[in-house]
C-alpha cells in the first residue's frame, strides 16, 4: 500500500483579507505544496485561525494594493518556485494531478491554468470570462507580479505552458456582488490612470460604456449565460467608465470679479 505522495518544493502563497469563506477549500487544495504561505491584511474574521489549521504559515502586512501586496508574499515565501491563489480560488483534482507531475528542473518554465467563474454555484461559460486563463506557477527568480494596484499579473521570461485542469473561482456570492466589485475597484483603477496623466472628455464615457457593454454581451457571447451574462457585461461598463469619470473630477469654479 503506497503512502502519501511527497510534496513538491513549491510555496502556495494566498493573500487574503476576511477570507473565511473559501480558504479551507483553497488551502486543502494547494496541499500538493511544500508550504502554504497566507500574507494577511489585517482580517476580522476567522482567516487566520482557518489558515493555522491548514498547516498555513501566517504573515500580516497592511494592505499594499493587489500587484504589491501579492509581490511581497512571493517574498516572504521559503521556496523559489511559487503557486500563486487568490482566496476564493479552488483547484479542481485534474489540475493538482498536473500539478504534481510538473517537471521543475528549468526556473524559465512557467504554467498556466483555465480559470472557470462562477457567480453563486452557477459557472459563467460565456462572455469575457468565458476563456479566462492564468499563469498562477512560476519561479519567482525568472517571473514576478507587476506591482500595479488592481489587475495584476505575472510577467515571466517564457510562454507559459497550459495544465490540464482548472481553477474554481468562486468569487461573486450574486449577481449585485459583480456591480459592487467593480464600484469597489474604481478608486484603484482611478489612482493608475491619474498617475499615468490619462483623461478622458465627458462626453466620450456614454461611448465607452455601449462600447465595453456590446463586447462583453454581444462580440463575446454574454447572452448565453442569461441574466448572468448581462450583469458581467453591466459591471465592464462600469470598470470601463467609473475609473475615468473619478479622474475628470469636478471643473474648477470660474474666478467672476463682482466689484
Amino acid at each position: 500500500m503506497s503512502g502519501p505522495q511527497p510534496r513538491l518544493p513549491v510555496s502556495a502563497v494566498v493573500v487574503t483579507r476576511n477570507a473565511a469563506r473559501h480558504l479551507a477549500a483553497v488551502l486543502a487544495a494547494a496541499d500538493v505544496c511544500a508550504e502554504l504561505l497566507v500574507l494577511d491584511s489585517g482580517s476580522s474574521d476567522d482567516t487566520s485561525a482557518i489558515a493555522r489549521a491548514a498547516g498555513a504559515r501566517v504573515e500580516q502586512q497592511p494592505f499594499l494594493g493587489f500587484g504589491p501586496q501579492k509581490c511581497r508574499g512571493v517574498e516572504l515565501a521559503a521556496h523559489d518556485w511559487i503557486l500563486s491563489l487568490d482566496a476564493d480560488e479552488v483547484l479542481d483534482d485534474q489540475a493538482r494531478a498536473a500539478i504534481r507531475g510538473v517537471d521543475l528542473s528549468d526556473p524559465r518554465s512557467c504554467w498556466s491554468l483555465r480559470r472557470r467563474t462562477f457567480i453563486g454555484i452557477r459557472e459563467v461559460r460565456h462572455g469575457p470570462w468565458g476563456n479566462d486563463q492564468v499563469l498562477r506557477l512560476f519561479n519567482r527568480t525568472t517571473a514576478g507580479f507587476k506591482p500595479l494596484p488592481v489587475h495584476e499579473e505575472v510577467e515571466s521570461a517564457r510562454r507559459p505552458t497550459l495544465l490540464p485542469g482548472s481553477i474554481l473561482h468562486y468569487s461573486y456570492r450574486d449577481r449585485a456582488d459583480v456591480i459592487a466589485r467593480a464600484v469597489e475597484y474604481a478608486p484603484l483603477k482611478a489612482g493608475m490612470l491619474r498617475r499615468a496623466g490619462q483623461r478622458n472628455a465627458t462626453w466620450t464615457l456614454p461611448l465607452r460604456a455601449a462600447l465595453a457593454f456590446a463586447h462583453a454581451y454581444l462580440l463575446r457571447g454574454g447572452f448565453r449565460d442569461g441574466a448572468d451574462g448581462f450583469v458581467v457585461a453591466l459591471a465592464r461598463a462600469v470598470e470601463s467608465t467609473l475609473p475615468r469619470a473619478m479622474v475628470l473630477g469636478a471643473e474648477p469654479t470660474p474666478n467672476v470679479n463682482r466689484s
